[in-house]
């Protein structure tokens, strides 16, 4: 089977610039997260070894669930100014490398991630895709040829899940996590679910009943406390469950040519990890580029460099 990698990131992103101390380069420029997403980015290439690879990030403007809920992420602080400007550093390297990047206005990159991953396997009935994130939301996407590979803490601990993999750690299949996640909310994106139902609560509800749905139409088959809760909040867990959909007909299309790791141009690269002193990055892109990933290349390191080195 072949494989596509698609990646979140703007996870990514944000797990580099916290997982890194300060770091700077020969001009300055802090490049802590740069420095930390390009890490994390060849070791995917490494690890995974994909024959496409795609890149998704969110864009700032108000996305479709601020329009639905106002409290949708409304917590989270702006974005820190040497973060902001190392955004525009990594969007420079991922231009050097040539990497199919992806975006949509008034989407998530989640919801360019699931109709990425949905395209690709009616395309091609043999590809395999794996998602790269650290957004526990990605877990809904997990099929029979759809794997998340789940960022856990720091930059190297991670995580393969499959459908079994979900349901020992959740209680609950792939395709139930909204609703799991319309029952318990979820505190990260600020909004929350029913009132003093949590995991284990949630995952023994949907074992029993199967949907958030038919779960309110056997409501009077559930303990009292617990069906007086589910009724007090059915309209804030409906909301939960909408918002924790992640949508797979965004209007954007894949084009796995451009994805293809062919189009890959890693002396672009090489220059640009020159241009901030990534000595330790260059080394292993040099070293540990899977093979394939480098044949597959027209623009690669070639031979006569490596022997330079």
């Amino acid at each position: 089977m072949r494989k596509l990698v698609l990646i979140d990131g703007s996870a990514l992103l944000h797990r580099a610039y916290h997982a890194m101390p300060g770091l700077t380069n020969s001009h300055g420029q802090v490049v802590n997260a740069v420095y930390g997403f390009f890490s994390m980015f060849l070791g995917v290439l490494q690890e995974q070894n994909p024959d496409y690879i795609v890149v998704c990030f969110d864009k700032s403007k108000p996305t479709i669930r601020q329009s639905m809920f106002a409290g949708y992420h409304q917590h989270r602080p702006p974005m820190a100014s040497d973060l902001s400007d190392q955004v525009i550093l990594i969007d420079e390297l991922l231009e050097d490398l040539n990497v199919f990047v992806a975006h949509l206005e008034g989407y998530e990159g989640d919801d360019v991630i699931g109709t990425f991953a949905r395209e690709a396997k009616e395309e091609d009935p043999t590809i395999e895709v794996v998602i790269v994130t650290g957004d526990r939301d990605m877990l809904q996407l997990v099929d029979d040829r759809t794997k998340v590979l789940m960022t856990i803490t720091g930059m190297t601990k991670t995580a393969l899940f499959d459908k079994g993999m979900v349901e020992e750690k959740y209680g609950v299949r792939p395709s139930q996590f909204v609703d799991y996640k319309a029952l318990i909310g979820d505190p990260s994106d600020g909004y929350p679910g029913i009132s003093g139902i949590g995991p284990k609560t949630a995952s023994n509800l949907l074992q029993k009943f199967g949907t958030f749905e038919s779960l309110y139409k056997r409501i009077n088959e559930v303990p009292e406390k617990v069906g007086l809760k589910l009724a007090t909040d059915a309209e804030q867990g409906a909301l939960a469950k909408k918002l924790a959909t992640i949508m797979v007909d965004a209007p954007i299309h894949l084009d796995l040519a451009a994805a293809s790791v062919s189009q890959l141009d890693f002396q672009n690269l090489r220059k640009g990890f020159e241009r901030h002193s990534f000595k330790s990055l260059l080394a292993r892109l040099d070293a540990k580029i899977p093979l394939k990933i480098k044949e597959a290349s027209k623009k690669s390191v070639s031979q006569d460099q490596l022997d330079l080195l």
